[in-house]
Order: C-alpha cells, then sequence, then structure tokens
C-alpha cells in the first residue's frame, strides 16, 4: 500500500518527496498513483503546497492540514533548486522583533513565484534579484536547516519592503527591539548589498525610535555616497515636506511606532 510506502519514508527522516521519486521507488501506474495520492489527501496524510510535491503530515498537524512553514519550506526550496530565506517579518519573529505572529510566513526569493496556501498554512514569496548575495543564518527544524536573514539585513528589507509589512508604522515598532540586535558595523557593511534610499529611510527610522547610536557608521556611509533627497514614504507626495538634512529624507508621512 501507497501508506506503507510513505510511512517507511518518514522512518528513514523524509518528511517530503516529488512524484518524480514515489515513481521510483513503487511499481504502480502514474493514474493509479495518484488515485492513491488523492485517498491520502483526502485522509490528511499528506499535503500538497505544490503541485508534484508532497510533505507528510504527522498526527500532531493535521489540524493545521499542512506542516508549519518553516518545516516545509527547506524541502521545498531544495525541490525547486532556488535560493531563498525567510525575512521580512518572519526573520524578525525569530529575532525576537515581532509584537504580533505574523499571518503570513514571508520567504524571499530571487524571482516571482506565487503565494501558497497548504491547509492554514500561508507562504508569501517576496522578490530580491540579489537574494542569494544577503546575509543569513540558520535555524534547525524537526525537518532541516531554515535559512534567515540575519538582524542587520532584516531590517534593511524591512525598511525596502514596508509595504509586505503593514506600513511604516509597523516597521518602525519592529525596530524598537530589532535596534538591540543590531550590530552598527555590519549595518553599515551591508548597506551596499541595497538601495541608498533604504540606507537612508532606516537611518532616519532608528533615529526616530531613539536607536541613533546603532546608525554612525551608516550615517557615515550615507554621507560618503552623497544621494539626492528620498521620500520616506515612496507612494507619497513630497509637495510641502520637511528634509532630514542628516538623512537627505523628505519627511513626507508621520510614522507613529507603537513603543
Amino acid at each position: 500500500m501507497l501508506a506503507d510506502d510513505i510511512a517507511q519514508l518518514s522512518s528513514i527522516g523524509r518528511s517530503s518527496f516529488s512524484f518524480a521519486d514515489l515513481q521510483q521507488r513503487v511499481e504502480s501506474s502514474p493514474s493509479a498513483l495518484k488515485a492513491a495520492l488523492a485517498r491520502l489527501l483526502k485522509k490528511g496524510e499528506i499535503a500538497m503546497p505544490l503541485r508534484g510535491f508532497y510533505v507528510i503530515v504527522p498526527p500532531e498537524y493535521r489540524s493545521l492540514g499542512c506542516l508549519p512553514a518553516e518545516q516545509l519550506i527547506p524541502d521545498l526550496m531544495s525541490c525547486l533548486g532556488e535560493q531563498y530565506y525567510a525575512g521580512l517579518l518572519s526573520a524578525a519573529e525569530y529575532h525576537g522583533a515581532a509584537h504580533h505572529r505574523p499571518q503570513i510566513f514571508q520567504v524571499v526569493v530571487t524571482k516571482p513565484r506565487r503565494s501558497i496556501l497548504c491547509g492554514k498554512v500561508k507562504i508569501d514569496f517576496v522578490v530580491r534579484k540579489n537574494a542569494q548575495d544577503i546575509e543569513t543564518q540558520t535555524r534547525n527544524t524537526p525537518t532541516g536547516i531554515l535559512k534567515f536573514s540575519t538582524p542587520e539585513a532584516t531590517a534593511f528589507d524591512l525598511v525596502g519592503y514596508y509595504n509586505k509589512c503593514v506600513g511604516l508604522d509597523n516597521v518602525a515598532t519592529v525596530l524598537v527591539d530589532l535596534a538591540e540586535k543590531l550590530d552598527p558595523i555590519k549595518l553599515a557593511k551591508i548597506a551596499v548589498s541595497s538601495p541608498i534610499s533604504w540606507s537612508q529611510r532606516l537611518g532616519y527610522l532608528l533615529n526616530l525610535i531613539e536607536a541613533g547610536s546603532v546608525s554612525e557608521a551608516l550615517a557615515q556611509y550615507v554621507k560618503a555616497r552623497q544621494p539626492v533627497r528620498t521620500p520616506l514614504l515612496p507612494s507619497a507626495d513630497i509637495k510641502g515636506a520637511r528634509t532630514d538634512n542628516r538623512w537627505k529624507v523628505f519627511i513626507n508621512t508621520e510614522v507613529e511606532p507603537d513603543f
């Protein structure tokens, strides 16, 4: 029975498999395999987050309808052969800087990919063309090793993708806690991997939340680059906005972090 073959995979530490894997292991026609998989999907013993890719769902996660995102992502991205890291609010949570648990798990990749809904697990993919160059660290999970952005890289992504992070108010709120983990030298060192406008906005927000000491080296980096002025909120008009001269930022919105 197919259930026995999948149980055997689980017994040797496998938490996922592809349809191609199964065809090599099981002597059965493709149509018969698909029918058997459909029955196991209906029972909740497996889940299919992506066409042709299946995860084994242990009893403790049956109510979730899938493996947790952090356990699913390493195998999925390995199967796809894509560079990735868990980032933005998901990475901030790992650094102890999320006031509320994110409802969507955020993964940064190098090219567009549709969001995934697997049972109650929601995964959103954010495109960053140089994702492979961003500094990461690792976290052990029951099914593998997850890569996620360092505190400094996370800070830049929060600012750069503020619209994926519930807006600048929430970004500033998360930075309040994340600032404690930031290394000023590392922050300035990795600034080159992001647009200069991200450094300008990040520096301004760090000053706003009274974490200016963290941004001293970043301020020197911005000063050396001599950037043009940039809006704090790119989507808003700059007409009549005052300017922060240190960071060359148009203050075209009021940011109110939740301290």
